[in-house]
């Protein structure tokens, strides 16, 4: 029999996004993919807890507003619960006030990032978070 060589091949690294604005949601699910991303998109929590039942993700991006003020952050709070080596971040509309830096600390949240700040900054900050993360971080011995 002859053998194929098979190429090793880095598994798809996962994205989760929630956020009740499509536009959003698109700006951020192109940016991830053009990285190397599968992005699941949720527009409401769900949606997002049906899909943490099926995928593992390495990155989350969730809104602290889904349909009222605040209530992302405990949506937020579970996924790093769920995935406790995922970067978990919150898309905040103010990203250095007491409240929303209490609440960052109080759900596991590795970063907050304004509302307003484009796709491209929010996930090349991301980015450079994880590669840091994981230099910093030994190797896993089965």
């Amino acid at each position: 029999m002859a053998r194929q060589s098979q190429k090793a091949t880095r598994p798809q690294r996962m994205a989760l996004i929630v956020h009740s604005d499509m536009g959003v949601l698109s700006n951020l699910q192109s940016t991830l993919s053009e990285n190397g991303f599968t992005a699941i998109i949720a527009r409401d929590l769900p949606t997002a807890l049906l899909a943490i039942t099926h995928h593992y993700f390495d990155v989350a991006i969730v809104s602290s507003q889904l349909r009222e003020g605040g209530d992302g952050w405990p949506l937020a709070g579970v996924l790093h619960l769920v995935f406790p080596r995922a970067f978990v971040s919150v898309l905040a509309p103010s990203n250095g006030d007491v409240l929303t830096l209490q609440s960052a600390i109080n759900y596991g949240v590795k970063e907050v990032y304004k509302e307003s700040s484009p796709a491209q900054e929010v996930v090349g900050a991301i980015l450079a978070a994880v590669d840091l993360t994981s230099k910093n971080q030994k190797p896993h011995v089965q």
